[in-house]
């Protein structure tokens, strides 16, 4: 199934007027009027440690080859079309208000196609755009109770604007990219583990940190590079630098015991060299 025999033929199949009956459900005032945001209320009172330990062991598989990431940042195509992809991506899913799990599943997914050795590669133009809805619209199904419509997603001035039945068959070629496995583990499935190990903390500051090191997930996520770091990793960094904290300080350590010092500390550096694009808890 090749996407361009979707939507090669003329520029108007790009378009529809989608019938309320083809909306997945309708959208009225309030009802994204309720952010999904995470709080201390979150923070469970005993956390499994056998659970801890088996995602540990499972992200692992999760990782792409670094000679990928590699290639791909090679392509001399790929640069300001990609990044402002992924800027889309961001800015109608805080539109949405959508949980910041959408935001990381929905950009993982677009670099997981972008990473495969695809007929169809797409590095910029109505490819691009379309890979980012169905990317956007994947996550949100996965994580979201309340779902806009394939057209209602398309926020923000595209530069497309793509009929459902084109992004479905998107959606379908990202889920055979994925091997149809969309749950994956992400650094949210860590956060909260993380910030509960870090001592004398106030329900306040958990907050804080929570709230801080989410933001800086969804963040970091944009740059491709952070592929090569498990999302125990990127959760470990994240925490770390909300608190102000180094690499060589004591709360790595009372994390996990299986964490990675020097690719936290790779992780952690990466951050750092994005610093005009994260911001920093105070």
């Amino acid at each position: 199934m090749s996407v361009s025999t979707d939507v090669s033929s003329t520029p108007i199949t790009l378009y529809c007027n989608e019938t309320p009956g083809d909306a997945l459900c309708s959208k009225t005032d309030d009802e994204f009027s309720e952010i999904n945001s995470m709080s201390s209320t979150d923070f469970p009172a005993d956390i499994d440690e056998s659970y801890i330990d088996n995602i540990l062991l499972s992200e692992l598989h999760q990782t792409p080859a670094t000679e990928l990431i590699t290639q791909f940042l090679e392509i001399s195509e790929v640069g300001s079309a990609h990044q402002d992809a992924l800027n889309w991506m961001l800015k109608v899913h805080a539109s949405y208000r959508f949980r910041p799990e959408t935001a990381y599943l929905s950009v993982n997914y677009f670099h997981c196609f972008m990473l495969s050795p695809r007929p169809l590669q797409p590095v910029k133009g109505w490819p691009l755009q379309l890979l980012a809805v169905a990317c956007l619209s994947l996550a949100a199904k996965l994580e979201e109770t309340r779902i806009p419509s394939l057209l209602d997603i398309q926020l923000l001035e595209p530069r497309f604007l793509f009929k459902p039945s084109t992004v479905q068959r998107m959606e379908l070629l990202v889920m055979s990219c994925l091997k149809w496995r969309l749950h994956i583990i992400t650094p949210f499935s860590f956060l909260h583990y993380f910030i509960a190990k870090l001592p004398h903390l106030s329900p306040r500051s958990k907050d804080f940190i929570l709230t801080h090191s989410s933001d800086l997930i969804i963040s970091t996520c944009r740059v491709i590079k952070i592929l090569a770091y498990t999302p125990s990793t990127i959760a470990a960094a994240a925490v770390l630098w909300v608190t102000n904290q180094t690499i060589d300080g004591p709360k790595l350590e009372c994390f996990h015991n299986r964490m990675d010092k020097e690719m936290v500390r790779g992780c952690y550096n990466l951050i750092r060299q994005n610093r005009p694009q994260f911001s920093r808890g105070t």
